[in-house]
């Protein structure tokens, strides 16, 4: 096997990053600064993608799934010979940890930006890893190996002797995927057939193997670099513990868990393990830590021979830019630097901003990114792969950003970074952004208990924000302001009138609303409103009625009407400690509302509603109470078609939609029909019509974003009807199953 180890200096002059979205675009940006030329390569559905047009030159891989594209050795490679490329980088992902490419990008004549192909092969194998970390005295836990003549006996065997719970793992890859959980022995087949077809679809390999499995641990990491002179550093660690579906979330540099005494163990032993195997370039060794101070354990997990997504925290503590190391060994240049010269510099975290749904079991979500505004304050960092306008597919991971916050103090970056989320003007796609706010600003959190059960232990995915019903009222409230003030603007009648005049007594103005929540179900939040002769609006939000009197509340905040808040079963779902109130009234002041166009900047708008319909606005409005004094504020608005997208003045977000006053009727809902929860790809279909099937039954098998997700019955019954039929591909909530339940 060739090894790609200079013995003198080369520097790289073009190029190509084998990748996409955010992390193509993050080594594009430290190349370009490096007076590097660059080079994308795309599949059919990222022609349009914003790294396509940030790179200099890019090359199209034709294909629209992984494997016709980005997965493709032969393709790459002859893109960078096309292109005049003389260096190849991987990003993470895809072709990251295949040893058979960083081989045929060095036989090709080209420089490989990563470890030496032998180093990736022992390490890509976590099998191999383990018994190289053995080797070098680190820790290990308890796995075997599924191999294909196994039988059950023998696998059940296997797990005995690794003990429950276990996990079943890929042995390429990572990034959680070819990943289950095993409990007992009736599980354990599923699981191991699972995470095979998981991990080839994912890979390209479906070997796997299984490991005792620590519920609660924490997920630490140690940072290294090695240059082809001899030389190896470490980076300090990385805490990554707050994870779903065995794929991390939140990460954060140092870790809240790691006493300098640990540090140095943890760290000598990651750069005694790399050294041993003649490791250049960027790489990460991860461990699964117990216990806290200076006596807890810790054992190997699996190294990554490549960038990790999470590489930044690493950098905003180091002053470190790690594609630029990656970049000057890759060329032949020493570290520079020895151990003694790093140092940690303040608390870095980072949260990864992904199109799913946390309140639904973190399913994808796909759609059409209609805002995207990063927060300019605080100073956050962000990484991202959108832009308004593009499009989240079910073919690649749904990860939208990655947003980081650097300050004196873990509490400040954590805060910090809360802020800068909810700043953040987003719309288009449902996505995790109120859920990572809630969890850096959790007592939990803030108190460094961050273990990988952290989801599940504090439910904070499902829970809703105290008062969340009435800030929906109040969003819709201001949707309305800036939606007759939008109206003002654009009449070409009676223009000198003042807002809502009218001769004669009539009823108020309504603007039918209703707040978007797909895990929970719609709130109408329907709003009445009349402008009064002191220029302050009278508002009433939600199932509009006539007969309640009017009284503006007394401490400047939305209140419920006469006192009616409800218990919350009205189809609103869990929308805050108080429940959603039946309706909120109040009275504000607009001092003023700044309307811009986006189609002055962006040709024809990211929507097809007319340009009138397509605009962003900033409302300041103070919330009058009964003295005539309140609360002031300023709400981020932006309307794009029937979609209102609300930002709060402190936290929060909401999506609205503006109906029609003369709705189509909804299409009937089919009595015990399964639907597909997000679109995507038909794996398996276990039942026939005139079967019987119990509660818990998986039916269906889908694919979407790399990952599977079961369909199973809701309760005992026959199956009715099957719609669904394998190599489908279905739209989100499309029939798949009907079953009609036992009585």
């Amino acid at each position: 096997m060739s090894e790609n180890t200079p013995t003198q200096q080369r520097p790289l002059r073009r190029l190509l990053v084998a990748n996409r979205g955010e992390i193509a675009r993050r080594v594009f940006r430290t190349a370009s600064a490096m007076g590097i030329s660059t080079v994308a390569v795309y599949s059919d559905g990222d022609a349009d993608a914003p790294f396509v047009t940030d790179a200099d030159l890019s090359v199209p891989l034709g294909g629209r799934t992984a494997t016709e594209s980005y997965l493709s050795i032969d393709k790459v490679i002859a893109a960078a010979v096309r292109s005049g490329a003389d260096a190849v980088h991987p990003g993470y992902g895809f072709l990251s940890e295949n040893a058979n490419f960083a081989t045929a990008v060095i036989e090709a004549g080209l420089i490989w930006v990563g470890p030496p192909p032998a180093a990736i092969a022992a390490m890509g194998d976590k099998l191999a890893a383990k018994e190289t970390m053995v080797a070098s005295g680190v820790p290990t836990l308890p796995s075997v190996p599924v191999t294909d003549n196994m039988s059950p006996d023998d696998l059940a065997a296997a797990a005995s002797d690794v003990g429950y719970p276990l996990l079943v793992k890929a042995s390429a890859g990572g990034g959680g995927k070819g990943m289950r959980i095993v409990g007992s022995a009736s599980s354990l087949a599923d699981a191991v057939a699972a995470a095979q077809r998981e991990a080839a679809g994912a890979f390209g390999d479906d070997t796997v193997f299984l490991e005792r499995y620590l519920p609660a641990p924490r997920h630490v990491e140690i940072q290294v670099l090695g240059d082809t002179h001899g030389n190896v550093v470490h980076c300090f660690e990385r805490e990554c513990s707050i994870q779903r579906r065995h794929q991390k979330v939140i990460e954060e540099a140092p870790s809240p868990a790691v006493t300098p005494a640990l540090r140095e163990r943890m760290c000598a032993a990651a750069v005694a393990a790399i050294s041993t195997i003649g490791y250049h370039s960027a790489g990460t060794v991860e461990f699964l830590l117990e216990g806290s101070g200076d006596d807890a354990e810790f054992w190997f997990l699996e190294v990554n021979t490549r960038l990790q997504v999470e590489h930044p925290v690493t950098e905003e503590i180091t002053g470190l830019d790690l594609v630029r190391e990656q970049i000057r060994v890759a060329a032949g240049e020493p570290l520079g630097y020895e151990q003694a010269d790093l140092a940690i510099n303040g608390h870095a975290v980072e949260a990864r901003l992904y199109a799913e749904d946390p309140r639904n079991g973190f399913l994808p979500a796909t759609g059409t990114i209609e805002l995207w505004v990063p927060a300019s304050e605080p100073g956050a960092r962000f990484d991202s792969g959108i832009e308004m306008g593009s499009v989240v597919g079910t073919e690649f991971d749904p990860m939208l950003a990655k947003v980081v916050m650097t300050a004196p103090t873990r509490t400040e970056a954590a805060l910090g970074l809360a802020s800068a989320l909810d700043r953040t003007r987003l719309g288009g796609v449902v996505t995790n952004r109120d859920f990572l706010s809630a969890v850096l600003r959790s007592d939990e959190f803030l108190a460094g208990d961050t273990t990988t059960d952290f989801i599940d232990r504090t439910g904070l995915a499902t829970a809703s924000p105290p008062g969340r019903g009435l800030f929906l009222h109040a969003a819709a409230s201001a949707v309305a302001l800036v939606s007759q003030a939008r109206n003002r603007e654009l009449t070409t009648a009676l223009g000198f009138m003042t807002s809502g005049y009218r001769n004669s007594v009539m009823p108020d103005e309504v603007l039918p609303l209703t707040a978007l929540d797909p895990a929970a179900g719609d709130v109408d939040v329907s709003v009445a409103y009349r402008r009064q002769r002191d220029r302050s609006y009278r508002l009433r939000v939600g199932p509009l009625r006539t007969d309640a009197p009017f009284a503006p509340p007394e401490d400047g905040e939305p209140q419920p009407s006469d006192g009616e808040a409800d218990d919350g079963d009205d189809g609103g779902g869990d929308n805050g400690d108080e429940g959603l109130p039946d309706s909120s009234e109040f009275v504000v002041r607009p001092h003023s509302i700044q309307i811009h166009t986006i189609v002055d900047d962006m040709a024809g708008g990211v929507t097809d509603a007319p340009p009138a319909e397509q605009f962003d606005a900033e409302l300041d409005v103070t919330v009058l109470n009964s003295s005539g004094s309140g609360m002031r504020g300023t709400w981020q608005i932006s309307r794009r078609g029937h979609n209102w997208y609300v930002t709060g003045p402190l936290t929060g977000s909401a999506t609205l939609r503006e109906r029609s006053r003369f709705p189509d009727p909804d299409a009937e809902a089919v009595e015990g029909g399964l639907v597909a929860p997000m679109p995507g790809k038909v794996l398996m279909v276990n039942v026939s019509e005139g079967d019987r099937v119990s509660a818990g039954q998986v039916l269906v098998v889908m694919e979407a974003m790399k990952m599977e997700h079961q369909i199973a019955a809701p309760a005992d019954g026959g199956v009715s009807e099957v719609r669904a039929a394998v190599g489908d591909q279905v739209d989100n909530g499309e029939l798949l199953v009907v079953i009609t339940a036992d009585e």
